[in-house]
């Protein structure tokens, strides 16, 4: 006896649940099935319109997300085989039918021993590939960040990011690189990736690279629990360090932006909206990184997080301490983007002016050319010595270059602030 209709409405309200709580974790699936991120990308799809169009005569299967990992793949094999026509793929569309029959079977009330997107994150940071192709396949095809956010996070152009993920994909394929979860021994060689992709998600979800609001929560709360899992599989000094500076930074979360939407600046948040919860944990995790003398950037830059938590207001900030953190910090990781940083710290200690000769030297070398933040931070210094016609011409740059709507509502206030 076939099951009864249901309507198709509530169909679609099943399927759309399941797509949002369980795509990531279907995908995940079929990625170390069929070995290939655009087939299972293809496949996952293909398996919610299955859904769609057989369970409103079908019915709602006991196990729905079991029941998508399965149409999905044999949906995938059904594409190889068309292309088998046109490309000698006869083989491969055989070796993953065989994977498919000797797979274990999908147990839908089962928890996996390791989360779904930390072993998926641990695979695709193969050291096979560069470390910057690692982390950037990794935030496209896991963790879903747009290439545009990934580009900005890289401070690369879109169409180079693009075409070095293009690349990452060419290589695996050509190479062959299969697509395995690495041992416990292999897991420390790939902890530096992992702990970039985990860091570089939550950054996107602190503060947004583009869009109409501040930030986006979802990244930011499931980097955080990323980095619990990694603390608890790798209990190293780093993995401390980034969860202790997410935490620090989260704590701020609901004194950042008004009412309105708009940016709130550091010092002029009302800091008894900071979660002091967060900033226990997080101070910490900080204490017991330091004490370890393994530490490394993220530990620091939580270090950094933390003094700024200890302050009771904006006045009381230690800037000797932070001036003197950023300097361990620039020789153990150096960048353009933290001497940006170490340079605002120095204004703060040392008086605009001298903020504002380490940035012009910054931007002289061109590494921050098209940086908003850069030009911004400029701007402010420019504003606070007078320099009425600099701080218009850097606020009008970073404007240029701002892509996220409550930025630049700031930029444009303090433009139209400026005395005429």
């Amino acid at each position: 006896m076939n099951p009864r209709p249901i309507a198709s409405d509530v169909v679609r309200e099943t399927v759309n649940a399941v797509y949002r709580d369980e795509s990531r974790r279907i995908f995940a699936t079929l990625v170390r099935l069929l070995g290939d991120f655009d087939l299972a990308e293809e496949a996952l799809h293909d398996g919610f319109r299955a859904a769609l169009e057989q369970w409103p005569t079908e019915g709602v299967p006991a196990h729905p997300r079991a029941w998508l990992v399965s149409a999905g793949r044999f949906k995938a094999i059904d594409a190889i085989r068309r292309r088998a026509r046109f490309e000698a793929w006869d083989d491969a569309a055989d070796a993953v039918e065989t994977a498919i029959d000797v797979a274990p079977a999908w147990d839908d009330d089962a928890e996996v021993l390791e989360d779904d997107r930390l072993r998926l994150i641990f695979t695709c940071c193969n050291p096979a590939l560069t470390p910057d192709a690692q982390v950037a396949l990794t935030l496209r095809e896991v963790c879903g960040l747009a290439t545009e956010d990934i580009a900005n996070a890289f401070l690369v152009p879109a169409p180079t990011m693009a075409q070095r993920i293009v690349r990452a994909k060419a290589r695996i394929r050509d190479e062959c690189i299969p697509y395995q979860v690495p041992s416990t021994a292999d897991l420390p060689d790939r902890l530096d990736a992992v702990l970039r992709v985990i860091y570089l998600v939550f950054n996107e979800g602190y503060a947004a690279s583009s869009g109409e609001t501040l930030t986006r929560p979802d990244l930011s709360a499931e980097a955080i629990r990323l980095g619990r899992l990694l603390l608890d599989l790798l209990p190293e000094p780093e993995a401390m360090g980034l969860l202790a500076l997410m935490l620090l930074h989260e704590s701020r979360r609901a004194a950042r932006t008004a009412a309105s939407g708009d940016v709130v600046l550091l010092d002029e948040q009302d800091r008894s909206l900071w979660n002091r919860g967060l900033i226990a944990e997080g101070s910490t995790l900080v204490t017991r990184a330091l004490s370890s003398r393994r530490f490394g950037p993220y530990a620091l830059q939580a270090a950094i997080a933390a003094v700024h938590a200890e302050a009771a207001d904006a006045a009381a900030t230690d800037w000797a301490q932070i001036v003197g953190l950023y300097e361990v910090l620039s020789r153990a990781e150096p960048s353009p983007v933290v001497e940006l940083n170490r340079a605002v710290a120095i204004a703060m200690r040392d008086g605009p002016a001298a903020g504002l000769a380490l940035i012009d030297g910054i931007l002289a070398r061109g590494e921050l050319g098209d940086y908003h933040l850069a030009h911004a931070a400029r701007a402010d210094l420019c504003r606070r010595l007078g320099r009425t016609a600099q701080a218009r011409a850097a606020y009008e740059r970073a404007l240029t270059l701002a892509r996220q709507a409550p930025e630049r509502k700031f930029l444009e206030r303090r433009l139209a602030s400026l005395p005429v």
